[in-house]
């Protein structure tokens, strides 16, 4: 690997792989329809479930029911979740002032319901009806079921509320649900303040690579081994702890009757995270040697002292927030790094099978660059066939992952089909941005 990397010319400095011609910018507000707003049916309020992700997508699905409804949305709750147990609230997160503020135009938003719509219930938030509704559920449905509740009670609650919306509603719907996304939630002031730190601080330490980096977001966390249902030493141990953390997490699902769990078709299908050792392997087989500066996002990686080492002896310029941030500064965050992945990078690899915060990252990244992700996305399916491959050689490897990496760059702009089977939150084009001829 050493002898392998003495020539070859460092991937940060490579051009961008682009297409002529063509252009992405957002347009969001020359979507948008102005008008004075009618008088509210009533008051939304909706519980954000799951990690990051889904709370934002939540948010932002909550903005776009409010209007379709004339309703008032109340600032959403946060669920308190058995894994990622976060008390967060809505603030401790967003900015949100800015949120109402932003949105004030296009819905009325409050943070708390009012005395005299609180005391119609006893002063009792689970005494306000909640609307169960399914999954991906249409316009048409909250129309039909979830108004005349609303102009019925004067209030209406929807728990839980990750993904209740379609992926395709009226244009003007969308629009907005874009610019909840895009423009009017962003982080709160203290989470923007320390990862504009952590940014420079990482781009002055990076100057071996004249100011650039790279960031891998490991998703090597104990619950996200424990989902996976996946095997790593093998050893009692190990067992022990997945299985404790999956009871801890899911209680009883993952032994439910008719449930098969195979560790090695799981491997083989590409749904096991990748070690931090494989990751870095990965890395320097794409062009990106020990002078790279590395930083990782993640939680708390499981079993760390043996794991993150080996990465840590490929790339001895890695960084961490624990590293770039003292101990004041995330001592004022009740999670050490809810809302702080939001990091950026000139290059981001990720190794989440689950896509969730990968797509909460990418779909920014592709509104502030252009449409272009810039993240390099591994067919892991791929890999683990070359990593459980005992008689590949380095200069083989180094191909495939070199390949790899050109795949990615030159996959890295995307449009919506129209079936609506991919939402905005994935990819902002065409609805969040408009095509513009280059100059």
């Amino acid at each position: 690997m050493r002898a392998s990397s003495a020539s070859r010319p460092h991937p940060l400095m490579t051009p961008q792989n682009k297409k002529s011609g063509k252009r992405w910018a957002p347009c969001i507000t020359k979507k948008l329809r102005r008008s004075e707003l009618p008088p509210s049916n009533g008051f939304l309020i909706i519980e954000a479930n799951g990690g990051l992700n889904q709370q934002r997508i939540s948010i932002c699905d909550a903005v776009a029911v409010a209007s379709l409804l004339n309703a008032t949305l109340v600032t959403p709750a946060f669920h308190l979740n058995s894994v990622w147990r976060d008390s967060s609230k809505f603030g401790d997160i967003f900015d949100e002032d800015h949120f109402i503020g932003s949105l004030r135009k296009y819905i009325r938003v409050v943070k708390e319901l009012p005395e005299d719509a609180f005391v119609n219930f006893d002063h009792n938030i689970s005494m306000i009806p909640n609307m169960r509704t399914k999954a991906f559920s249409s316009e048409s449905y909250y129309l039909q079921k979830v108004l005349p509740k609303l102009l019925e009670l004067g209030a209406v609650r929807i728990a839980p509320f990750s993904n209740r919306l379609a992926h395709s509603v009226p244009s003007n719907i969308q629009a907005l649900r874009c610019f909840a996304n895009y423009e009017a939630l962003r982080f709160s002031e203290p989470i923007r303040m320390l990862g504009t730190n952590m940014v420079d601080r990482m781009i002055k330490m990076s100057s071996l690579t004249g100011g650039k980096y790279i960031s891998v977001h490991l998703r090597f966390e104990e619950d996200m081994l424990a989902f996976s249902c996946c095997i790593y030493d093998g050893g009692w141990r190990e067992s022990i702890e997945m299985e404790n953390a999956r009871e801890r997490s899911w209680r009883g699902k993952f032994h439910r009757p008719g449930r098969v769990i195979n560790p090695e078709a799981n491997r083989r299908n590409g749904k096991c995270p990748l070690t931090p050792l494989e990751v870095g392997m990965m890395l320097q087989g794409m062009g990106f040697d020990n002078t790279t500066s590395l930083y990782v996002a993640s939680g708390k990686i499981y079993n760390a002292e043996k794991y993150m080492t080996p990465l840590r002896q490929l790339f001895p310029l890695l960084q961490t927030k624990d590293t770039l941030a003292s101990p004041e500064e995330l001592a004022q965050f009740k999670t050490g790094s809810t809302g702080l992945h939001g990091l950026s990078a000139e290059r981001r690899v990720c190794n989440d099978s689950r896509k969730q915060l990968s797509s909460f990252s990418d779909r920014h990244r592709r509104y502030l660059y252009g449409g272009n992700a810039k993240t390099i996305k591994p067919d892991k399916r791929k890999l683990v066939a070359l990593f459980d491959n005992p008689n590949i050689r380095w200069d083989r490897f180094k191909r495939q992952m070199q390949d790899i990496h050109r795949h990615s760059e030159s996959k890295g702009f995307g449009v919506r089909k129209p079936n609506g089977s991919i939402s905005i939150y994935t990819l902002p084009m065409p609805d969040c941005m408009c095509q513009r001829a280059e100059p």
